[in-house]
């Protein structure tokens, strides 16, 4: 059997930490078997498809993923983002995971198990921005394989980007508005 390799994005998502505390576990060595290639890591997988990280010497011991998930995974296409990609000839991810209050972006997934897709015209799902409609539901045991098309980690896509930004100044005038009166 041939060893599987996730990236940093996929195996913190894995080990349900931030990409950050996984780069640091990288940088200490932590992460067993795990090789650099240029400027990109490659993370084996174990037979239960996680990585392994080694204990460090000091402090708690390590909690990564030992709670099991409860919430379901919600797949959101992102429509905005199909359209600005045409218009501007750009490729940026399309696809919205949502776990708990996690949010990545990719270009494809790999659902292994059952899920379901819902449709609530009247009904939106208010945790997402502009509340979707249409949405991908995967129970939280099965976990997702994401695909991306080029090198790097990917933020938000330009709209969101966009959208956090107008909510931002929102925010902030009313802040402004408070501190007048």
């Amino acid at each position: 059997m041939s060893v599987q390799y996730a990236s940093t994005t996929e195996a913190a998502f894995l080990l349900n930490i931030s990409t950050g505390r996984l780069r640091t576990l990288l940088n200490q060595g932590r992460v067993r078997d795990a090789c650099k290639v240029k400027r990109l890591w490659q993370i084996p997988l174990n037979k239960r498809g996680m990585p392994e990280i080694t204990p460090g010497r000091r402090g708690p011991e390590g909690t990564w993923n030992k709670n099991k998930r409860t919430g379901n995974t919600f797949i959101h296409v992102l429509r905005k983002t199909i359209d600005y990609n045409r218009d501007n000839g750009t490729s940026h991810p399309a696809v919205a995971v949502k776990v708990g209050d996690k949010k990545d972006y990719c270009h494809a997934l790999k659902i292994n198990g059952p899920c379901q897709i819902v449709y609530q015209p009247h009904q939106p799902n208010k945790s997402q921005a502009g509340g979707a409609r249409l949405w991908i539901e995967v129970e939280p045991q099965h976990i997702l394989k994401r695909v991306y098309f080029s090198d790097g980690d990917y933020g938000p896509p330009p709209e969101v980007v966009e959208q956090r930004a107008k909510s931002q100044k929102k925010k902030s005038k009313k802040k402004g508005n408070n501190r007048s009166t």
